[in-house]
């Protein structure tokens, strides 16, 4: 199996409250693919899905119930500590949910977390470590 991921979808409660949280607060643009049933995004590299819990849940052969931490979170690479600081007051500002306000962490970056309508963890960050070229995309 290659190394890649080409699409991350996420199972939403409300699709269309979702949809207009990526599009109005990330600022982010649906596809023309979107659909009523799905929204896509397209991003560097790879696209986001939304699509509703319940059908994502049922395509899988699982019970939708979603309770609890979810065990991973979906992160948002920033150049600068100042840009994380922007951005997550930027977000707080739209009524975004911060769970944890920028701050130096433990491996040696600088780290927040918010949550989207489903409670699904996007950290915002600084890593020192990880080099990204001009459009953000990671370097090996």
């Amino acid at each position: 199996m290659e190394q890649r991921i080409t699409l991350i979808t996420l199972g939403v409660r409300n699709l269309q409250r979702s949809k207009e949280f990526y599009q109005n607060v990330f600022g982010w643009q649906p596809l023309e693919s979107s659909t009523e049933s799905v929204i896509f995004f397209q991003l560097n590299g790879l696209q986001l899905a939304l699509f509703p819990q319940e059908s994502l849940a049922d395509d899988a052969g699982l019970e939708a119930d979603g309770k609890g931490f979810k065990s991973f979170s979906l992160a948002h690479n920033m150049r600068s500590e100042k840009e994380v600081d922007q951005l997550v007051a930027e977000l707080e500002e739209k009524g975004v949910k911060v769970l944890k306000h920028p701050e130096k962490v433990f491996w040696g970056g600088y780290s927040s977390y918010i949550a989207d309508p489903d409670d699904n963890l996007w950290e915002i960050a600084y890593n020192p470590f990880l080099p990204m070229d001009e459009k953000g995309n990671v370097l090996s």
